[in-house]
């Protein structure tokens, strides 16, 4: 899996994703404080520990660098990045029923957005999966040589409760 470069100086500053979100009844923005076990814990729920575990740095975060999507008060996504290392988008997932409505590129555009507003130029996506969504989304580039890239030295889970 490759790592990928998306050039935030070439995202448009249009924040008008939000408000197509809103006329699906979605809405999109960072947690508050007392959100933040609930949102760790919807994570670890529908993605597993370690994204759990880099949502909860990004809360942490001062300012916090995670966005959920909300229906009905409900946790439906999230997007985090400066979760793994400084300039890192991601993690990034959708719960599969609210999947291909642009919920999952409203967030990333956010978080893109948001990174874009301090100051960086770019931002690394860390072993990719699908390259075709990120370089048709935000027309990302794949870095040579990039694998395994940072993650190649993350400790494996040992423990029955963690995956």
């Amino acid at each position: 899996m490759t790592d990928m470069l998306i050039k935030l100086y070439e995202i448009k500053d249009d924040w008008q994703f939000l408000v197509k979100q809103q006329a699906l009844g979605i809405t999109i923005r960072k947690p508050i404080g007392p959100e933040k076990h609930s949102v760790i814990a919807w994570v670890s729920d529908h993605f597993g520990a370690a994204w759990a575990s880099e949502t909860d740095v990004a809360l942490s975060n001062k300012p916090g660098t995670c966005f959920v999507a909300l229906k009905d008060a409900n946790i439906i996504g999230f997007a985090c990045y400066d979760a793994t290392a400084l300039g890192f988008f991601g993690p990034i997932g959708v719960e599969s029923s609210h999947r291909k409505n642009g919920t999952g590129r409203a967030l990333m555009t956010a978080c893109l957005l948001d990174m874009k507003l301090k100051g960086y130029g770019y931002a690394i996506v860390g072993a990719i999966q699908n390259a075709d969504y990120y370089k048709n989304a935000v027309g990302a580039l794949e870095i040579p040589d990039s694998s395994p890239g940072f993650y190649h030295s993350q400790i494996r889970a040992s423990h029955p409760k963690i995956k």
